[in-house]
């Protein structure tokens, strides 16, 4: 009875999904606590969370999101003891090939990228990553980002001296430094702007996660209190209602103040107006932009009646 009561209300979640996030990161936090709590080995933990990401992949492809960005191994984590470093990277190493050797249909479409600093990890998976990377580069409908040894300050700080040493040999000036540059030394597998974070395991943080991609993009996030193993397909989707409800309520926001500032500008020439609207085009309905500068034109036409009289 319980099960269908969750399928139940699975589909009433799917079904109320209009416009879901382009690209997906998750902090996938929580297989020791989810191990300890179920009396089992640390590293059965790991591999019941391998089991989940396996089925979010599945999800997102489901719903129509088209890049997902997992958080396996941060920097911080060098900081566990030699023995969970091994089990975690002896499992890594084994999902990775047996994702290269899947013969579903929903693998084949996948491109795989793997970020971080892999000159940290060990050599035999910088050598996985190298073959899956290679071996999926051909795939197009959904992009799957890896983030091994990653740490959002670390990158950021490699891409400022890249780009300090790039002006001191004079590659480039000061004045060419841009967002775009930016970005480009951040990663170079080119990855989209983050629409939502998910952490699980009940810590209210992003932990240095993709800083500029995320935070940047102002994404929504979503915490939950479940251990990853335990991660559920109604937690999933009540993360996608939580980014659909942020993207609606922004969205609202941003034309309640696109439509102020043209407002505001009622007396001055009809085409300054004109030439506001089309930056704000992006944020308002054509047609509440078409009503503003024809009410803005109407009045200013009243004006140079009245002056005239």
């Amino acid at each position: 009875m319980r099960r269908k009561l969750e399928n139940f209300y699975e589909d009433l979640l799917q079904s109320e999904i209009k416009k879901p996030p382009k690209h997906v990161a998750i902090i996938q936090d929580g297989n020791r606590r989810y191990a300890q709590k179920f009396g089992i080995e640390r590293e059965e933990g790991h591999i019941e969370g391998a089991k989940t990401t396996e089925r979010v992949l599945h999800w997102c492809k489901e719903i129509g999101v088209e890049e997902l960005t997992l958080y396996t191994f941060s920097t911080e984590n060098f900081d566990r003891s030699g023995r969970e470093q091994k089990e975690l990277f002896d499992l890594i190493e084994l999902k990775l090939k047996q994702f290269s050797e899947m013969e579903e249909e929903y693998s084949r479409d996948v491109r795989v990228r793997v970020i971080g600093q892999l000159e940290r990890v060990p050599e035999r998976i910088r050598k996985v990553a190298r073959e899956i990377e290679r071996d999926t580069r051909g795939n197009t409908k959904f992009k799957l980002n890896i983030a091994l040894a990653y740490g959002g300050r670390d990158e950021m700080l490699d891409a400022a001296i890249e780009i300090a040493e790039e002006v001191a040999s004079k590659k480039i000036s000061i004045e060419e430094i841009d967002s775009k540059m930016i970005e480009s030394r951040l990663s170079k597998q080119n990855i989209r702007d983050v629409d939502l974070i998910i952490r699980t395991g009940g810590d209210v943080r992003t932990s240095n996660f993709l800083p500029w991609h995320a935070n940047g993009n102002e994404a929504a996030v979503f915490f939950c209190t479940p251990y990853w193993p335990g991660f559920s397909k109604i937690d999933f989707l009540r993360g996608i209602r939580t980014y659909e409800h942020r993207e609606s309520t922004w969205q609202t926001t941003r034309a309640e103040r696109s439509m102020a500032i043209i407002k505001v500008m009622k007396m001055a020439e009809i085409k300054d107006v004109k030439k506001v609207a089309n930056r704000l085009r992006a944020y308002i309905p054509e047609k509440v932009l078409e009503e503003i500068v024809s009410e803005v034109d109407q009045e200013n036409r009243g004006s140079i009646k009245y002056n005239e009289k």
